[in-house]
């Protein structure tokens, strides 16, 4: 009797990668997940003014300094 449905295992074949290119995928957008954190009123007020004299919103400012600290 025929296997039908098994197929040849090809994982273990050399791969030639002379031919590789960079993938480039300009639809995907970065993950992000919501969280929820609780801030002293004192320090978000900061934040907010000095996000507003970079000119961007405090919400990316916040995340633009925790960026940064963890590099």
């Amino acid at each position: 009797m025929k296997k039908l449905y098994v197929k040849p295992d090809r994982s273990r074949l050399e791969i030639d990668w002379t031919t590789a290119r960079p993938a480039v995928f300009p639809n995907l957008k970065p993950t992000s997940t919501a969280i929820s954190l609780r801030v002293p009123a004192r320090v978000l007020s900061r934040l907010k003014v000095k996000a507003h004299r970079r000119g961007m919103p405090y919400q990316s400012y916040m995340k633009h300094i925790l960026a940064e600290a963890a590099e």
